[in-house]
């Protein structure tokens, strides 16, 4: 475990490094977020009635989409991940004493949490402090922000067991370029990423909810702006932990199995 912990923080302090990207990407993200806050600001002014969430839940909802938009992307991929496999340098890593998943989900994890981490504080400041229809509000208790945290946590994990579905199949594929847009774009719909998922109609918004989509992004978002509490959260919990287990072992089945056959081509 020290091992994969020491590739931990090594890839943690090399992602904190690149700070004018992080300055571009805070640019880029209020931008989206003043624009998707006063797009929902007349969608609620054309039909209050229809209207499935608060405003101030939903400017937060949307403010923390984008502060921890590195950490819950499908658009953010490992692209020395991806090249390694392309170019066949993973043989490298196949003749270190390392279990190749492993390695992957820790670096992904600390890539993620690195991106975020140099995003989201100059974001959520400057949030708290904008006029309240733009809002960033403070949650209810601490026990409602204690609950925020663990499903974040959660679904950060979730996440990259996803994008490590998405690594792996390139043991399986001579490119996996459309099969990658393929799953990030499925996984940026339903996750919440476009249109929170109380707005999708109430049958569908049923089935969304039992995918491992909505494990990810959409719950910690809600349970900070409460728009998921009591007996809903306790269950969208309980889905993340059952997700994230089931991605994992399907994962390293899967990685195990391409390890054993894979072959690499070239001298």
């Amino acid at each position: 475990m020290k091992k994969y912990i020491s590739y931990f923080r090594m890839w943690l302090v090399m992602g904190l490094q690149y700070r004018a990207a992080a300055f571009g990407g805070v640019v880029t993200q209020f931008f989206w977020g003043f624009m998707e806050i006063a797009a929902m600001h007349a969608f609620m002014e054309s039909d209050p009635s229809a209207y499935p969430m608060t405003m101030e839940a939903t400017c937060s909802y949307i403010w923390f989409q984008q502060a921890f938009i590195a950490m819950l992307s499908a658009r953010i991929f490992d692209g020395e991940i991806l090249e390694s496999v392309r170019s066949g340098n993973i043989a490298y890593e196949l003749c270190r004493p390392v279990r190749i998943y492993d390695l992957w989900f820790f670096r992904s994890t600390a890539s993620r949490l690195s991106g975020a981490g140099l995003r989201c504080i100059p974001i959520l400041l400057v949030a708290v402090f904008l006029p309240k229809s733009y809002r960033l509000s403070a949650p209810a208790d601490v026990r409602q922000f204690a609950f925020f945290l663990l499903t974040l946590g959660l679904a950060v994990l979730v996440s990259v067991a996803y994008i490590m579905l998405i690594y792996i199949s390139g043991l399986y594929m001579v490119s996996t370029d459309g099969f990658r847009r393929m799953c990030s774009s499925l996984m940026d719909f339903l996750t919440g990423g476009y249109i929170p998922l109380p707005f999708f109609p109430a049958k569908v918004r049923q089935v969304l909810e039992l995918l491992p989509f909505a494990s990810m992004q959409n719950v910690p978002l809600r349970v900070y702006s409460g728009d998921l509490a009591g007996a809903a959260m306790y269950r969208a919990i309980g889905l993340q932990i059952f997700w994230l287990a089931a991605m994992v072992a399907i994962g390293r089945l899967l990685c195990g199995n391409a390890e054993r056959k894979l072959m690499i081509q070239g001298g």
